[in-house]
């Protein structure tokens, strides 16, 4: 069997792993939180491996090794550090993220601003996913292309296709442990040409064999010092590229889909770790190594400058086509696809929720059951994977699809996410006049930038000033802090309703003693069919009950915010919240169910409090009772 056909059965037989954890996941959930956070019950290391498989992607690979050939551990800053940087950057603040209310951040801001801003911020975030999944199908079209001879669709069919299916089927659970399978596959791939390309490297020359530490000592003068490029340079990339990956939703939703806090923060210790093994570690060598097998690659940059990363972004792929037998093409065939779906996958986690919870929910059917939000949320995925797949036809580079993206997201919505969770008078004008300014500046910079740079010249933008070099992503954020911090300032304080979720001091008032007969037989009832979980630090309390009759669920939430001035609904009407604490998820929160009878009451507390959030559930649901019994509709405890 010649590779091409080795490749297929291998293939076949991994999309069918992958496939079969969907399925399992898929039989588990419960609700859409189970979904998109998994339920809220990962452990550190399932995290650690998504986090960093996230960003491994095939065509990331190939250019980091790529850049390392031409121009050394300088280029570090353009991708390689600023993965690793801001990983440990959000475990710095995992402290404030994990026990933020939301499933999306367009969700989270309009809790902390108004709901005019949510949908501009889950559009952008679905385009910034969108880009960064071009670079993942790029990436592996590349593979396909050198080791086999097939055209870029094939790539996009089957990535698109397999990602589709897995996803779609067990949501983020199916993402997650998928995704520590493919970073297995990765490592191993990376580490196995480590192994075969030092070999060939060493004993190119076969009158002297060099050892490895001679090998990675022979190299241009400068080659190591990351700050060759200048620390201006440094600086620049730092600021351009950081805020966009510490502010995007993906990491975000792994720290909140997290068992407990130091879950998170140590999963994503451990994915930046990971991060500096494989692009750190075993790309430097092999980048090395394939300079030497390939002499004329680097050499040729003096004369062609980046133009050359022609020939050094896909020089493992050719030295993988020329050096190794069909079996070995066909596993490394297979690395690579692992490389390209564990990133594919979690952009179209996280741009589908912002498509299926924050604009079809929120706006087209915000009473949508549970049966066909989880139908919304896998069309979603598919729209992504559409979009990245179309994308991937006009969009030429790799690293420029992850830049472009990653230059939106830090003008557009760094200063409205973070200034919001951190400075109270932050405003939803402020928010919503940063994000706007951010983005229109930000990519009318771009294609001001793309479209006076000849090919293989220095950037338009470049030229005038070293500033504005990085498609002039500096001054898109600077023009968004300005109009955030000054719109902020210039209006109206944010309502305590907003601030509460994230400031305690803002939430004093909404603090309520919770009075209960523990001897009440209703009570005692309540606890015989209340679902209680333990994950972590926190407690899951699930009470699904059905109705009489089908609820008209836009009058009930009507009715009972009326009522009683506790339930509130910061994000539509889709989620109604008791708001009696700081702790949003701690507080009684009610959807629709499966069906239009059933309603689902849920509550995710500290387990030190578990004692009073029964009984803080019991009286949600005497006040939902009461409020349906008004619409000639029961709603009892059986």
């Amino acid at each position: 069997m010649n590779s091409y056909g080795l490749f297929i059965v291998l293939l076949a037989a991994y999309i069918l792993i992958l496939v079969s954890i969907g399925w399992y996941f898929n039989k588990r959930q419960k609700s859409v939180t189970d979904f998109w956070l998994a339920g809220r019950r990962i452990n550190f290391v399932a995290i650690g491996c998504s986090a960093a498989a996230s960003w491994m992607t095939a065509g990331g690979i190939l250019a980091v090794i790529g850049l390392y050939m031409l121009l050394g551990m300088g280029s570090i800053w353009g991708f390689v550090a600023p993965n690793i940087l801001a990983l440990l950057l959000i475990a710095l603040l995992v402290g404030k993220i994990k026990h933020l209310p939301a499933i999306t951040q367009p969700e989270l801001l309009e809790q902390r601003y108004s709901s005019s801003i949510r949908g501009p911020v889950a559009l952008i975030i679905a385009v910034v996913m969108i880009l960064f999944a071009v670079a993942d199908i790029k990436g592996f079209a590349m593979v396909l292309e050198i080791f086999f001879g097939l055209p870029s669709v094939y790539a996009v069919a089957i990535v698109a296709l397999a990602v589709s299916v897995y996803v779609t089927l067990g949501g983020l659970s199916a993402v997650i442990w998928t995704d520590v399978i493919q970073f297995i596959f990765l490592a191993g791939f990376a580490f196995a040409m480590v192994v075969a390309i030092t070999g060939s490297a060493t004993s190119v020359d076969t009158s002297s064999v060099m050892t490895v530490s001679e090998l990675l000592s022979d190299v241009p003068e400068g080659w190591w010092n990351p700050f060759s490029i200048g620390i201006l340079a440094v600086m620049i990339f730092i600021f351009a590229i950081i805020p966009g990956w510490v502010t995007e939703q993906d990491p975000w939703q792994r720290v909140w889909a997290a068992k407990d806090e130091k879950s998170a923060r140590n999963g994503m210790i451990l994915g930046s770790f990971f991060i500096f093994l494989v692009f750190g570690v075993a790309c430097t060598i092999i980048a090395i190594g394939l300079n030497h097998v390939y002499p004329d690659i680097s050499a040729s940059f003096a004369e062609i400058g980046m133009g050359a990363m022609a020939q050094a972004e896909p020089a493992l792929l050719v030295y993988i086509f020329e050096h190794f037998s069909p079996l070995l093409i066909g596993l490394s065939g297979i690395g690579l696809a692992a490389a390209a779906m564990s990133s594919t996958d979690t952009f179209a986690t996280s741009g589908g929720s912002c498509l299926s919870r924050d604009i079809y929910q929120r706006y087209i059917k915000p009473d949508a059951t549970m049966k066909e939000m989880l139908a919304v949320n896998r069309l979603s995925v598919l729209i992504i994977v559409a979009g990245a797949t179309i994308g991937s036809f006009y969009i030429d580079g790799i690293l420029a699809a992850i830049h472009i993206a990653t230059f939106i997201a830090s003008a557009a919505y760094f200063f409205p996410l973070m200034g919001g969770l951190y400075w109270k008078r932050a405003t939803k004008e402020g928010a919503l006049a940063g994000l706007i300014v951010g983005f229109v500046a930000q990519v009318a910079l771009t294609i001001v930038d793309l479209a006076n740079t000849p090919a293989f010249a220095p950037a338009y933008l470049d030229s005038i000033h070293p500033v504005l070099s990085n498609h002039g992503v500096i001054a898109g954020m600077a023009l968004s802090g300005i109009a955030f911090f000054g719109v902020s300032l210039a209006t109206k304080p944010s309502e305590t309703v907003n601030l509460a979720p994230f400031f305690k001091e803002a939430a004093k008032d909404l603090e309520k003693k919770i009075f209960v007969d523990e001897a009440d037989p209703q009570y005692k009832k309540m606890l015989k069919v209340m679902t209680e979980e333990i994950t972590g630090d926190r407690a899951h309390l699930y009470l699904i009950l059905e109705a009489s009759a089908t609820v008209n669920w836009n009058k009930f939430v009507k009715d009972i915010t009326g009522k009683y001035h506790e339930w509130v609904t910061p994000t539509g009407v889709d989620s109604v919240y008791r708001l009696t604490k700081s702790d949003m998820l701690a507080c009684i929160t009610i959807t629709r169910g499966q069906t239009e009878k059933e309603i689902w009451f849920e509550s995710e507390p500290r387990v030190k409090d578990i004692d009073l959030h029964r009984k803080e559930m019991f009286v949600a649901f005497n006040e939902v009772s009461a409020t349906l019994k008004e619409m000639g509709v029961l709603l009892t405890l059986s």
